[in-house]
C-alpha cells in the first residue's frame, strides 16, 4: 500500500511540475506578436506530420545521424507501451495493456526497439565524442550527454524489469517473441524468489523515477523539441518556400512613430518564439550556412539559441508583470534590451544571403529567414542602421527603380548588342498584346554588361524558335527583391505595386525571366498584393522549346559542363530539371554534377541583398563556390542566374582561372550549339569568342539576328 501511495504522490508531483512549466511556456508564446498560422491545407499538414515528424525525412537526409535519431524517436513511440506497463505493474502485479497487452508481436517490437535505441545511443556518443563534427559548436553538449544517459538508463531498466518479470513468471508475453528479454532473464537463474522480487522492484522503481525526472527536465532543456516539434511542423507557413511574410504597409500613412519588424524579443511572432523552443541544437543549419562555412559570425543555430535564451531570461518577469497590470507589463516591455546588437550582433543579421539552406536542413521546420528579415526590417525602417554601402542601392531603388541607379530608358540598351552584333527589334507589350511571352529582362540583364549578352542571346533563341514576345522596356522596374530582403519593405511594396499595376494593365499570357529572384518575387510574392501571373524561368522555358522541337541544338560542343543551381531556383522553388535537360540535349557535352547541387546547392553569395554589401570577414562566399566548381575539373560552369553569373565569373577571374573554366549562362550554351554564331554568344566569363572562317561559314546558315518574329 505504501508503495502505491508513494508512486501516486510522485506521479502527481511530476505532472504538476510539468503542467506549471507548460503553462509558463504557453505564456511565453503569448508574449509574441500575432501570426495567422491556422492550418488551411489539411492534406498538406497531414502529409508533413507523416513524412517530417513520424517519417523523419529531413533527419534522414543525413544517413548515419538520421538512422540514429530514427531509432531513438521510434523507440520512444513503441516503448511508450512499456512505460505504461511499468507504472501499471506498481498498482497491479502482472499488469498488461488491454487488448494488445499479451500480443507476441508487440513484445517483439518492444524487445527490438530497446536494442535499436541502445544502438542509436552508441551511435550518438560516437558522433559526439569521437567524430566531433563542427556543427555541434555552441550546442549544449553536456546537457545532451545527460539526456543520452537518461535514455540509456530507461532502456536498461526496461530490459532488467522485463527479465525479472520473466524469471518471476508474470511476464505478459510469450518469451518466444522476446529473445532479448529472455536472454537477460537467464542472469537471474538460481537466485531466490525474494532476490528476484527485489530486483524487479528496484529496476521498476528506477525506471519510473527516471521517466518522471525526464518528464520534468525536458521542459527546461533543449529536448523541449520532443514536445514542440510536432506543433512546429503543424504550424509551418503555408506560403510558398520562397515567399517572405508580407507587412502590407500603408505607405501614405506611415509615420516616425510606427514600429517595423522585431526590435525586442516581444516583437517576434508567437511562431518565431515556438521556433526557439523547438531547436534541437543539431547544427544541421549551421553546417549548411554559407556565411558560417566562410568564417562569418552568422550561425542560424546560435541565432535561434540566443533568442531562446533571451526569452527564457526575460519571459518570467514579463509574465509576472502581465499578471499584475497592463501598466506594469508596458514598463517591463520598455525595459527589454534591443535584439540588435544586445542579443544578436548586427553583423550576424547582415551576413545572411537568404539562400534557405538552414530552413532546408532543419529537421523541425524552423523558419530562420523570416526572423532574420524581421530584425533587418527594424534596423532599416525603424533605426536607419545598416551597412553604409546599402544606402546607395536603396536610394537608387527608390528613385530610379533599380539598384544600379540607371535611368528607365537605359533598360533598352541591351537590344543594341555589342559592336559585332546587330540590334534587335523587340516590341513593347502594348504594341504586341497577343504576344506569347512577356520577357521580363530584370535589372541585372538590363544594366550589367555580362548579363546584357545573356538576355540578348536568350532573345535570339526566342526569335529562332519563332516565339512572339515583347518587353516592358522602360515601364519595367526592379521587382523589389533586394529591397525586401534587405529589410526595406516599404521600398519593396512601392516597386511591387508599380509592377503589378503595369502587368495587370497589359495582362501577359506568360512571363519569362532569366533571373530566379525576379521569378520568385513575381510568382510567389506578388500574389500577396493581388498580382497573380504565369511565370517561368528561362531554363525551364528553353527546355520546353527544345522538347517541342522549336530549338534544335546540332553543333557538337565537346565540353565538360557542370551546373550551379541558383538558390532561388533549386531550393526555394524546386526548379532544376530544365537546365540539365538543355545541357543534355547539346551534342558533345559531358555533364559533371557539383558536389552540392539541387536542394543542397551552395550560394554564390549575392542573395538577400548581399550583392550590394561588402564581405569584410572570412572567405568570400563566391570564392568558396568557385573553388568547388574549379575542383570539378569541368571546363564550363553553366549558370542560370545573373547574380550567379557575376559572382562566379568574378571568382574564376580572381583565381586567375579564366583559361581553365568559362562561366556561361544556359542560354549562351544552347545558342552556340544551335547556330554557332560567335558574335551572338558570350564566351568565357563574358568575353566574346573570336570569329574564325569555320564559324563564320557555319553561322551563315543560321537565321539572322534581325529576322522577323513568327509563330508556328
Amino acid at each position: 500500500m505504501l508503495e502505491k501511495v508513494l508512486m501516486t504522490t510522485l506521479i502527481l508531483a511530476s505532472l504538476a511540475a510539468f503542467a506549471l512549466r507548460s503553462r509558463d511556456l504557453v505564456g511565453f508564446l503569448g508574449l509574441g506578436e500575432p501570426d495567422d498560422r491556422i492550418p488551411r491545407n489539411w492534406s498538406r499538414k497531414l502529409k508533413d506530420q507523416l513524412v517530417v515528424v513520424f517519417g523523419q525525412r529531413k533527419l534522414l537526409q543525413w544517413s548515419i545521424p538520421g538512422v540514429m535519431h530514427f531509432f531513438i524517436f521510434w523507440g520512444f513511440v513503441i516503448l511508450f507501451t512499456t512505460i505504461v506497463e511499468a507504472f501499471g505493474a506498481v498498482y497491479q502485479e502482472g499488469f498488461h495493456l488491454p487488448l494488445i497487452g499479451t500480443w507476441g508481436p508487440l513484445g517483439a517490437l518492444q524487445d527490438g526497439f530497446v536494442v535499436a535505441v541502445l544502438v542509436g545511443i552508441g551511435m550518438a556518443f560516437t558522433i559526439r565524442k569521437i567524430q566531433r563534427p563542427g556543427r555541434f559548436r555552441g550546442s549544449h553538449l553536456r546537457e545532451a550527454d545527460y539526456i543520452l544517459f537518461a535514455i540509456a538508463g530507461i532502456m536498461l531498466t526496461i530490459l532488467f524489469t522485463r527479465a525479472a518479470e520473466i524469471s518471476l513468471g508474470h511476464f505478459p508475453y510469450d518469451t518466444r517473441w522476446t529473445p532479448v528479454s529472455n536472454t537477460f532473464a537467464q542472469l537471474f537463474e538460481g537466485m531466490s524468489l525474494q532476490t528476484r522480487e527485489a530486483i524487479d522492484t528496484v529496476f521498476s522503481w528506477w525506471h519510473s523515477l527516471i521517466i518522471l525526472a525526464f518528464l520534468v527536465y525536458i521542459t527546461y532543456s533543449k529536448h523541449l523539441h520532443i514536445i514542440t516539434s510536432g506543433f512546429n511542423v503543424l504550424f509551418t507557413s503555408e506560403r510558398p518556400k520562397g515567399a517572405l511574410k508580407p507587412m502590407h504597409l500603408d505607405i501614405e500613412q506611415m509615420s516616425e512613430d510606427d514600429t517595423f519588424g522585431a526590435a525586442t524579443v516581444s516583437d517576434l511572432t508567437w511562431k518565431q518564439l515556438l521556433d526557439t523552443f523547438t531547436c534541437t541544437e543539431c547544427g544541421r543549419c549551421q553546417s549548411q550556412c554559407p556565411a558560417w562555412n566562410t568564417g562569418k559570425p552568422l550561425s542560424p543555430k546560435l541565432l535561434i539559441m540566443d533568442l531562446r535564451d533571451q526569452l527564457f531570461e526575460r519571459g518570467p518577469q514579463l509574465l509576472k508583470a502581465k499578471r499584475e497590470s497592463d501598466e506594469a507589463f508596458q514598463t517591463a516591455l520598455a525595459e527589454l534590451p534591443a535584439l540588435n546588437p544586445e542579443v544578436v550582433e548586427d553583423e550576424v543579421i547582415w551576413d545572411c544571403t537568404t539562400c534557405g539552406a538552414c530552413v532546408q536542413a532543419c529537421p523541425v521546420n524552423i523558419e530562420h529567414i523570416d526572423t532574420i528579415v524581421d530584425m533587418r526590417r527594424n534596423l532599416v525602417m525603424g533605426e536607419s542602421r545598416f551597412p553604409r554601402e546599402m544606402q546607395s542601392a536603396l536610394q537608387s531603388l527608390e528613385t530610379t527603380g533599380n539598384p544600379w541607379g540607371q535611368p528607365h530608358q537605359a533598360r533598352l540598351e541591351w537590344m543594341k548588342g555589342s559592336s559585332r552584333q546587330e540590334a534587335l527589334e523587340i516590341p513593347h507589350i502594348s504594341e504586341a498584346p497577343d504576344a506569347e511571352v512577356l520577357f521580363w529582362v530584370g535589372c541585372a540583364g538590363a544594366f550589367d554588361d555580362r548579363n546584357k549578352k545573356v538576355v540578348y542571346d536568350f532573345a535570339r533563341l526566342m526569335q529562332i524558335a519563332g516565339v512572339k514576345f515583347a518587353v516592358l522596356g522602360p515601364d519595367e522596374s526592379c521587382t523589389g527583391d533586394p529591397a525586401r530582403r534587405m529589410g526595406a519593405e516599404y521600398i519593396y511594396q512601392m516597386l511591387a505595386e508599380q509592377n503589378i499595376e503595369a502587368l495587370n494593365e497589359h495582362k501577359p499570357k506568360k512571363i519569362v525571366t532569366i533571373c530566379p529572384h525576379c521569378f520568385n518575387t513575381i510568382f510567389n510574392e506578388y500574389p500577396q498584393f493581388g498580382g497573380v501571373f504565369d511565370v517561368v524561368h528561362h531554363t525551364e522555358y528553353l527546355a520546353e522549346l527544345v522538347k517541342e522541337g522549336r530549338l534544335k541544338p546540332t553543333a557538337s560542343m565537346e565540353k565538360t559542363v557542370t551546373y550551379h543551381d541558383p538558390c532561388y531556383n533549386a531550393r526555394h522553388n524546386d526548379v532544376w530539371k530544365g537546365a540539365r535537360e538543355v545541357i543534355e540535349a547539346i551534342p558533345g557535352t559531358e555533364y559533371e554534377e557539383l558536389h552540392r547541387h539541387k536542394h543542397s546547392t551552395f550560394c554564390c553569395g549575392a542573395g538577400g541583398g548581399r550583392m550590394w554589401m561588402e564581405e569584410r570577414m572570412g572567405k568570400k562566399v563566391n570564392m568558396e563556390r568557385t573553388d568547388e566548381a574549379l575542383a570539378s575539373a569541368s571546363d564550363t560552369l553553366a549558370v542560370g542566374c545573373p547574380f550567379c553569373n557575376i559572382m562566379l565569373s568574378d571568382g574564376v577571374t580572381e583565381r586567375h582561372a579564366d583559361s581553365e573554366m568559362a562561366v556561361r549562362d544556359i542560354a549562351q550554351l544552347l545558342l552556340e550549339s544551335i547556330e554557332f554564331h560567335p558574335e551572338s554568344s558570350a564566351g568565357g566569363n563574358g568575353e566574346e569568342y573570336p570569329a574564325t572562317k569555320e564559324t563564320e561559314e557555319m553561322s551563315g546558315t543560321a537565321a539572322g539576328p534581325t529576322d522577323p518574329q513568327t509563330t508556328d
